[in-house]
């Protein structure tokens, strides 16, 4: 697995506190690299070592042609290429939608090592009773739709295999001329970390780990969320953007909903209205018993964890 390290000189000593950033689905470390990182403070720099990987089967990480791309596969190449290697005991976790999939997973194995959650457009959709959750949750991610096109992208490559595979062959076996046509034809005036995250995958990889963990972990999601909110005693904070077009905000809302204090104990839980930017603090037993579920509503994409990042725009 390919890892992004920023770290301050060794000349320095040691840093702090590790950071594991997890991008998203049909993406690559750049997602972070190219828009956070460029932003952090010096006082970040010198207080945290960051890690952003590449998943298996995307950016510049091996895409094994005979992997099914399962949740346990990409938790263990996680493990392999940063926390043993690395010897990371504590880590705080920032994810981007697919991401906070492996995030959640990453938590409930370790919950004594990770010190905060904070998830950008979580993919969580509740699947009612009676309902197959692989298939609610396809139906929810990829509705059968030409408008917009994103959408319409997600369709063609979750419910047309055949097509998908096509589109797959044609733009990443030969992603290189692409990047450059596309370079080309914006006279190179358009950042494109966003297309080689897009071109640098297989549809192996990206249909199997769709299916696999995106579709295929709708029940467990439910049982990682009970844990974050039983056992775990860091912060959860949860953003998502406004105008998101493919993942509504009510998935952070419904994150938010399971991870906080249950009906009896709700005076002590944060309370968010949509136009708020971030909820309000609980008391300190809540934050030790259950965590702190905040979910921040912007016009824009913000990653901001208290002491980490500055609050930096993400320009998609």
């Amino acid at each position: 697995m390919y890892v992004y390290l920023l770290r301050r000189s060794s000349s320095d000593g040691g840093a702090a506190e590790d950071v594991l950033f997890i991008h998203g689905f049909i993406s690559s470390s750049a997602f972070w690299t190219e828009t956070v990182f460029p932003n952090l403070s010096e006082e970040a720099r010198a207080r945290y070592r960051l890690f952003a990987v590449d998943l298996l089967g995307f950016g510049r990480s091996p895409k094994p042609g005979d992997s099914l791309y399962t949740l346990r596969e990409h938790v263990e190449m996680i493990e392999r290429s940063v926390l043993e290697p690395y010897k990371v005991r504590s880590f705080h976790i920032v994810a981007h939608s697919l991401g906070s999939i492996l995030a959640l997973a990453l938590a409930v194995k370790y919950p004594g090592a990770v010190k905060s959650l904070t998830l950008l457009a979580p993919p969580y959709f509740p699947v009612p009773k009676g309902e197959k959750g692989t298939q609610y949750v396809l139906r929810r991610v990829a509705p059968r739709r030409v408008w917009p096109m994103i959408a319409f992208g997600a369709s063609i490559g979750c419910w047309y295999e055949h097509l998908g595979r096509t589109v797959a062959l044609v733009l990443c076996k030969n992603h290189r001329l692409w990047e450059l046509a596309f370079r080309l034809l914006t006279f190179n005036r358009i950042r494109t970390y966003l297309m080689d995250g897009f071109f640098c995958h297989t549809h192996n990889a990206s249909w199997h780990t769709l299916h696999n963990i995106i579709c295929g972990s709708a029940g467990k999601i439910d049982r990682y969320l009970d844990v974050v909110r039983d056992q775990l005693r860091c912060d959860v904070t949860v953003y998502h953007g406004r105008g998101d077009k493919l993942l509504p905000i009510q998935c952070s809302y419904a994150v938010r909903s399971k991870i906080r204090a249950p009906a009896s104990r709700s005076s002590t839980a944060p309370t968010t209205s949509p136009s708020s930017s971030a909820a309000r603090r609980p008391s300190p037993e809540s934050s030790r018993r259950f965590g702190r579920a905040q979910v921040a509503e912007t016009a824009v994409k913000r990653v901001c964890t208290i002491g980490l990042l500055s609050r930096s725009k993400l320009d998609l």
